[in-house]
């Protein structure tokens, strides 16, 4: 028999989940339930002397702005909108067209190897911007129509673009990482490290994919026309293309991980980094900085909506006994801890059909965090699975964003059903590579002891 307060957390969850469908911005809904719940359970437990575990009175407002205020005072957080201009000034520094055309002459010629190209530009891409929606926009606009062009299956060539654009958010730098560092007060220098790895193999997965996919069924991707031979002074072109995002890469992954720099201060030099590379490549002006700096400044205030509206939920939430409803339910499920982490995986796969990685981050993740921790696992490796199975919310209908934004810019001969049939093969590799970091755990811990013993 469940008790009343339990009620309220079921209903509180529930109705989180069937408002999102109507179509309100999400910060909003996540605040107004806090609100109505808080008020509800307060004249509840006054005037009808109901069981509200310890929501009993109008203290919890208090507490809902002391928990922002707290919130917002984490120094670590400041690298949020710093990443996001990085991000945004690499995308128009002209970096990602260079590199595209030397890539598409040096491996289109091969059966696939446009596919290759695509993917490797979304690694350097993930590694240095972070930014899913510029990344999946600007390697659709680069590569779609080459794609096409070659004969290459319009299914595929959407699955390859959508897939190598969500690459951003588990490689480091990655905002996903550091808000779910903050969420369970975890180093993120820890998680950009436990998060390399699995972040290439996964990226190396889908390379493999390309190439054998292209070799089984030729129909995906047909021979390549009309491209130049290959001389040393093309290779070297390709190179020299390669050599200022790596720089960047490096400068900023670098700092962070021998010590010279914070994260805070990493995001800093990666946002210098990447405008001297726009004035390198002669596209910085007036125009661009302000462009920028608008789509930094509405990214940016996005993100802390949510992220204010998560906190009251959550607080409202915990103070309902939210957190040991969940711990209770979790733990009387008749399996080994390594079955709950599963059951875990599995409810934040299924969350990421209908919400965003970052409503699940500010909600699911804070909740079940103790639990795993109590169960006796690393925190650093749980997250990163987290993390990478929630990559798999970029690509699941009918709310995968990288799907919205790719069906926004393809040519009009790409259907929806195009898209969703071409990432089907790259979320199977995703669950794949979930499965072998579970049963790896060293695939995310390795890094880290290794710098820091």
């Amino acid at each position: 028999m469940l008790e009343t307060y339990e009620i309220l957390v079921i209903a509180m969850l529930g109705s989180f989940i069937l408002l999102i469908f109507t179509g309100y911005p999400v910060a909003w809904l996540l605040a107004g339930i806090a609100v109505l719940f808080s008020v509800g359970s307060i004249l509840a437990a006054q005037y009808l002397d109901i069981d509200t575990y310890f929501l009993t009175d109008w203290r919890i407002f208090g507490v809902i702005v002391q928990r922002i205020f707290a919130q917002m005072s984490n120094w670590v957080l400041v690298a949020l909108p710093m990443f996001i201009f990085m991000g945004l000034m690499l995308e128009r520094s002209g970096i990602a067209e260079r590199l595209m055309k030397n890539f598409v002459i040096l491996f289109g010629r091969f059966r696939g190897g446009l596919g290759v190209a695509v993917i490797m530009i979304g690694i350097l891409l993930a590694a240095s911007t972070g930014i899913v929606g510029a990344s999946v926009v600007l390697l659709a606009v680069l590569s779609i129509p080459v794609m096409l062009e070659q004969r290459y299956s319009p299914g595929f060539a959407s699955g390859v673009v959508a897939s190598a654009g969500t690459l951003g958010i588990l490689i480091p730098p990655s905002i996903m990482l550091i808000i779910m560092a903050d969420q369970l007060s975890l180093s993120v220098g820890n998680l950009f490290m436990g998060a390399l790895i699995p972040g290439l193999m996964l990226g190396f997965l889908y390379l493999a994919y390309v190439v054998i996919a292209a070799m089984v069924n030729p129909k995906l991707a047909q021979p390549p026309r009309d491209l130049p031979p290959v001389t040393w002074a093309l290779v070297a072109e390709v190179l020299l293309s390669v050599l200022p995002p790596l720089g960047l890469i490096l400068a900023v992954l670098g700092s962070i991980f021998f010590g010279i720099a914070t994260p805070t201060e990493a995001a800093g030099v990666g946002a210098l980094g990447a405008t001297l590379l726009a004035a390198a490549n002669r596209k910085l002006s007036f125009a661009v900085v302000k462009e920028v700096c608008e789509k930094t400044t509405v990214t940016t205030a996005f993100v802390f909506g949510i992220f204010l509206g998560a906190t009251a939920f959550a607080v409202v939430l915990r103070s309902l006994g939210g957190d040991e409803f969940i711990a209770h339910m979790l733990q009387s499920i008749p399996l080994p801890p390594e079955g709950i982490v599963v059951v875990i995986l599995f409810i934040a796969f299924l969350a990421g059909f209908f919400l965003d990685w970052l409503e699940i981050s500010l909600i699911l993740l804070p909740l079940v965090g103790p639990v795993v921790a109590a169960l006796g696992f690393d925190l650093t490796w749980f997250v990163v699975l987290f993390a990478l199975c929630l990559q798999t919310s970029f690509l699941t209908p009918p709310v995968g964003f990288s799907l919205f934004y790719l069906k926004g810019v393809v040519p009009p001969e790409i259907k929806t059903k195009h898209i969703y049939a071409g990432v089907i093969p790259f979320i199977i590799l995703q669950v794949i590579a979930v499965a072998i970091v579970f049963f790896w755990q060293d695939l995310v811990l390795w890094l880290p002891k290794a710098m820091y013993g």
